[in-house]
């Protein structure tokens, strides 16, 4: 029986060793990109009536109704 309680004391003593502590803290500046803002570009935003009925979903439509 004294083994077993030596192969749980160095089980015990392996997840300390790796589990015991916490990880290294990561620093705000290291999890923030900074990006500058780029202006909206106003002709890819504009308005395209024939490429418009690719956002548009009516049943009665795809039905021929």
């Amino acid at each position: 029986m004294d083994t077993s309680h030596s192969a749980t004391d160095s089980a015990a003593q392996a997840r300390q060793e790796r589990f015991g502590h916490l990880p290294q803290r990561i620093r705000f500046e290291d999890m923030v990109v900074e990006k500058s803002a780029v202006p909206a570009d106003s002709a890819a935003a504009a308005y395209d009536p024939a490429g418009a009925w690719s956002h548009y979903s009516c049943l009665a439509v795809d039905l021929g109704l």
